[in-house]
């Protein structure tokens, strides 16, 4: 299986989806121990949530899961919020930190992984992020996500609906942040937070560079806006999901107004 999905539009917004992907390499998969096998840390159903609500976007998929390697972690391996429980470029643990591993990666396999899938990925991404930026003269990115609400290993409480993730408002220029917080804040039922435990992985990090028309975003939600219940099944529930979707839309399409007033 390829490591990456790409589908061309020809608007200037591409959403990124590092962590939907459920595939994992046989070999891989005979190492992780029951746990592991569940995958229970995806970000299930994003795609279908976001599924058509903007015209000619561009999307640039992962389809590995995150515990063959985390396409959002730096590739490095520093960590992206030092000091807090987190996972890495191949997770150890899930989100509630209990082992995944029955036999877990040594180094050599780590860096193995990092070529053969996350290095492809921010490969696609980077020709995407060029490919736009030279139609319309800037590119936005807008990096999709999910996650439980309640995970007591990751934050305390109960995780807002929309958490928005700017790097403290580094990656993308003041009226994309300004927008996006407006549209939330606007949610009728739903509650969000601009850069609180979330403020955007690696992807939204590294090509966030607003002097060079390349704009990141991210969008964490909580899974709890459209699946039936946080636990193994993760059905989707249309209901939720259509209560959301426009709200999402709207997003979308303000970036996509916004791209023209971003030359320059």
């Amino acid at each position: 299986m390829t490591p990456v999905e790409v589908v061309q539009g020809d608007g200037p917004v591409i959403l990124g989806l590092p962590h939907t992907g459920t595939f994992v390499p046989d070999d891989i998969q005979a190492r992780l121990n029951a746990r592991g096998r569940e995958l229970s840390d995806t970000d299930w159903h994003i795609e279908r949530l976001y599924d058509g609500l903007l015209p000619g976007v561009t999307t640039v998929r992962a389809t590995f899961h995150r515990y063959v390697v985390d396409a959002n972690r730096d590739p490095s391996g520093a960590s992206l919020y030092p000091g807090q429980n987190t996972t890495g470029l191949v997770p150890l643990t899930d989100f509630d930190g209990a082992p995944i591993w029955a036999d877990p990666p040594r180094d050599a396999e780590v860096a193995a992984r990092r070529a053969a899938f996350h290095s492809p990925y921010h490969a696609a991404l980077q020709a995407e992020m060029e490919r736009v930026r030279a139609i319309h003269g800037v590119a936005i990115l807008y990096d999709c996500h999910s996650i439980r609400s309640v995970i007591p290993h990751l934050f305390k409480g109960l995780l807002p609906d929309f958490n928005i993730g700017t790097n403290g408002g580094t990656t993308c220029a003041p009226g994309i942040e300004a927008a996006v917080l407006g549209i939330c804040a606007g949610a009728s039922g739903y509650t969000h937070v601009l850069n609180g435990r979330f403020k955007g992985g690696w992807t939204t990090r590294h090509f966030g560079c607003p002097n060079e028309g390349f704009h990141a975003i991210q969008m964490e939600l909580a899974q709890s806006t459209h699946l039936v219940d946080e636990t193994a099944g993760w059905a989707y529930a249309p209901d939720k999901a259509d209560r959301l979707r426009p709200h999402l839309g709207q997003i979308l399409t303000t970036l996509a107004d916004l791209a023209p007033k971003l030359k320059g």
